[in-house]
């Protein structure tokens, strides 16, 4: 999709339309953000009722991860660009779609890489040059064993596709039976059958961060653009829990962090918003971790940070316009609310009322029709004369909101 001059009105003649695959949270903003500049929206998801398909203009539940049930919605719908907006998407069907013309976003081989941990960590290390942690493969618990002996311990083991923590698994210290263990872990959460995993050097963090790199077509071609990033922790999970923005880090830190962010996007090529994860370790490092290419869970803060969420950047730079670097308003801080219980139809959202007191503070209710333990049902927002202000309130709020029956 090259530069474009006017918008369309959705449902007839001459519209402009993106399916997306996937319906989660961020794909409902993304897909709001959309409808507000006049696009048709589809939704292609693997249950009913997820949050985007509520905005959505039409919706379709399919196998992800059969690649004929992709191609045919996609061919049937004739978008004019497709959006991946998860992992577990048939990635062989996005490549082959390509070649027939449809505009993949980013472009179907940066979601190949970025949706496949061992082929994403040989592209930023080997390919980019990027600063990683140490890192091997394996394939079968025995080769776990000889990896994390190379690694070193303590060392984590993750699967080949996953997401948010999705397998991971933590080995402290030699153990050939732990790693075996942790191994057979990483492949049963594992989204898809592959039973190759990546073994990473565990490292004590300072922090996160997220940095939001985006390309879009301009006057010149196309440009990468690399605003303030994210900050976040997971609280010793592998989910996401808190972030916030602007970062309290270094100057230096924090561009260390934005170049590691712009080389990822660059490199991946295509038009979006990705989400580069990076870790700043205890002892001083910037490493590259993770990309995802599209709006990132912890950038759901930027709804309340920046002129223009991440949200807002993903379907301007999809839709072809163009996309002036945000700014960061004001301090921001968002806190994610995860289920504890399993298998709740129609949860219920308890203590919204005293949580909305809270000057600053706001709630974003996904509407996922059910829970499962771990869950993310909904995230609270909150601005502040401060990050630390931000923060507090974030938390104060979200401690007030149960998720019951």
């Amino acid at each position: 999709m090259g530069k474009r001059s006017r918008l369309s009105t959705p449902l007839f003649d001459g519209a402009v339309k993106l399916l997306l695959l996937g319906g989660g949270e961020l794909g409902k903003e993304v897909a709001i953000e959309a409808q507000r500049l006049g696009t048709e929206v589809v939704v292609v998801d693997r249950y009913d009722w997820a949050p985007a398909m509520h905005v959505a203009h039409r919706h379709y539940v399919i196998d992800m991860l059969n690649p004929e049930a992709v191609k045919a919605v996609v061919r049937r719908e004739r978008p004019d660009a497709v959006v991946p907006e998860i992992e577990a998407i048939a990635v062989d069907a996005l490549e082959e779609l390509e070649e027939e013309g449809y505009l993949i976003i980013p472009n179907a081989k940066a979601v190949k890489i970025a949706m496949n941990r061992v082929e994403l960590r040989r592209f930023a290390a080997e390919v980019l040059g990027l600063p990683t942690t140490r890192y091997g493969f394996a394939e079968s618990p025995d080769e776990a064993v000889d990896a994390c002996d190379k690694v070193g311990y303590p060392c984590l083991l993750k699967p080949e596709m996953s997401s948010s923590g999705h397998g991971h698994a933590k080995v402290v210290e030699p153990s050939p039976s732990a790693v075996r263990e942790a191994y057979e872990y990483s492949v049963r959460h594992a989204r898809g059958k592959s039973r190759r995993v990546i073994i990473e050097e565990f490292v004590n963090l300072e922090t996160e961060f997220t940095v939001l790199p985006y390309r879009y077509v301009s006057d010149g071609g196309v440009v990468t653009v690399t605003p303030e990033p994210v900050e976040h922790w997971r609280y010793g999970e592998y989910h996401y829990i808190e972030s916030w923005q602007p970062s309290t880090k270094s100057r230096e830190v924090v561009e260390k962090a934005k170049e590691i962010g712009r080389r990822v996007a660059e490199g991946l090529g295509g038009l979006g918003i990705f989400g580069v994860e990076v870790f700043l370790t205890k002892d001083g490092r910037v490493l590259f971790s993770e990309v995802a290419p599209r709006p990132h869970d912890t950038g759901m803060v930027t709804m309340v940070t920046q002129d223009l969420s991440e949200f807002a950047v993903h379907a301007r730079c999809v839709l072809g316009l163009p996309v002036p670097e945000p700014r960061v308003l004001t301090p921001g801080a968002s806190y994610a609310v995860y289920a504890d219980e399993g298998n709740v139809w129609a949860p219920k959202f308890e203590g919204v009322y005293d949580a909305l007191k809270i000057d600053g503070v706001n709630v974003r209710v996904f509407g996922k029709p059910f829970t499962y333990e771990g869950r993310r049902m909904l995230v609270v927002l909150a601005r502040g004369e401060t990050v630390e202000e931000a923060r507090e309130k974030a938390r104060r709020a979200a401690s007030l909101i149960k998720i019951t029956r």
